[in-house]
């Protein structure tokens, strides 16, 4: 049976690769984006289904490419509001060990349904936790991902340096490492999808320098190079993690990558604050990519990533939401706005577009994630779309639809598409009953808190 052809027709604006003219809309067919038609151009061939666009401005599906999903559960609380990174952690780690399989699977499906509600087709969790009875974390994701009908690139995330032995986490949460690779390989075998159109990839991601050891860092780099997968982890997100280094290793950050053989194209980093000229020079060089995570810098204080600085050098800049206890939300379009906001700043308003924003939470990110069939409207491309009505107070007497998405901060889209099937419809998720959802994720987080 030949597949259904589709015709998004006329949009207010679409936000297309290299800015091209798509004012007569796209078709979709098998999942894919197979024709862009200028204004006034018609379908090749005749299509099934007409969708009339003209109240919507289309984007790429917006890529996450740093998340917690655990962490919705531990949104505003109060004794970690006012600290910064490493006490932070130390606070939040002895309630996250209460972590169950239940509550995993609620904190998950509340993350990727807030981000996919705000126009997000793929997200990348970093899961480091893994307490007793929590063995399968990753596979409960896979799970959750499959009933929203996403893509995501699971990281299988780990700690083995605790507190005993000079590290952050207390030790309740730390793996020791022939655990952490076996179960690297399981996932990494029944998962992890190649090629155009993957739903689910794996991806290794030891934790952070300051919680797991060089060796894990180094068999880590070993096993991705083995079975071809991505590597990330944290990095440079604050300058005690700076002091961190230099006191445990004697190196800076950039300098500790580079000595367990993580610094090269296969990685990507979260946040990236601290490098000096030279470190962006050599991070560019190496091909590894930075995911900008502004809501959870300003939130902690952490710092401003230089990400114009890091273009210039030609190294590829995405965007993340980062953890929902230090953003604290998963909104993928309001996090492109904060990123626009936070990079002025540093950059100034000539520097730092409405349009190098979304293509931070679009192409770059794709980039990030080694994939070159997202986070673009192109022939060829998967059909992963995003669709925003301007039809609120908030945007009216508006002028440039694409700059008033992030400007008058559109945050909720109307219609999302995932392979060519509409996920999101009329601003609600296919299937899913957010009011019991929520009500469950409450009592979970509840129960998590007191203990």
């Amino acid at each position: 049976m030949p597949a259904t052809r589709t015709w998004l027709k006329s949009p207010l604006a679409i936000f297309t690769a290299n800015h091209a003219d798509a004012r007569g809309g796209l078709v979709i067919e098998g999942g894919r984006i197979s024709q862009l038609l200028a204004l006034g151009e018609q379908p090749e061939q005749p299509c099934e289904l007409v969708f009339d666009a003209r109240q919507h401005v289309v984007l790429p599906g917006l890529i996450n490419t740093h998340h917690h999903f655990y962490q919705t559960l531990t949104r505003a609380w109060a004794p970690v509001v006012n600290q910064p990174l490493f006490p932070w952690l130390q606070t939040l780690y002895p309630v996250w060990a209460r972590l169950t399989p239940a509550s995993l699977a609620l904190a998950s499906e509340v993350a990727l349904a807030e981000l996919l509600l705000s126009g997000c087709t793929t997200a990348a969790d970093h899961h480091y936790l893994f307490p007793d009875g929590l063995e399968h974390a990753i596979d409960i994701q896979v799970e959750v991902v499959r009933k929203l009908g996403m893509r995501a690139m699971l990281t299988r995330g780990s700690m083995s340096l605790g507190q005993a032995d000079g590290g952050l986490p207390p030790q309740q949460t730390v793996q020791q490492g022939e655990t952490i690779l076996a179960d690297s390989q399981r996932l990494i075998h029944r998962y992890h999808e190649r090629g155009d159109g993957a739903r689910i990839q794996v991806a290794l991601a030891p934790c952070s320098p300051f919680s797991v050891t060089p060796q894990i860092m180094r068999a880590s780099a070993a096993l991705a190079e083995e079975l071809d997968v991505r590597l990330h982890t944290h990095l440079a997100e604050t300058l005690d993690e700076e002091h961190f280094c230099l006191q445990r290793f004697g190196l800076r950050t950039v300098d500790y990558l580079d000595s367990v053989g993580w610094l090269g194209p296969r990685t990507w980093l979260a946040h990236g604050i601290h490098f000096n000229p030279e470190e962006i020079a050599r991070l560019a060089d190496a091909g590894t990519g930075v995911c900008h995570c502004p809501s959870s810098n300003m939130r902690l204080a952490s710092g401003i990533c230089p990400t114009a600085d890091l273009e210039a050098a030609g190294a590829i800049v995405g965007l993340g939401v980062d953890g929902s206890a230090s953003n604290d939300a998963s909104n993928m379009l309001l996090e492109a706005r904060q990123a626009l906001y936070l990079q002025r700043l540093r950059y100034g308003a000539e520097q730092i577009t409405p349009q190098r924003a979304l293509n931070w939470a679009t192409r770059g990110s794709a980039q990030l994630l080694g994939r070159d069939d997202i986070g673009e409207l192109a022939v060829g491309k998967q059909a992963d779309l995003a669709l925003f009505k301007l039809d609120e107070l908030r945007f009216s007497g508006s002028h440039d639809p694409l700059s008033a998405l992030l400007l008058c901060a559109a945050d909720r889209a109307d219609r999302v598409m995932v392979a060519g099937q509409w996920r999101v419809i009329d601003g609600q998720i296919e299937g899913l009953d957010v009011q019991k959802l929520i009500a469950d994720h409450r009592q979970a987080a509840a129960a998590l808190i007191n203990g």
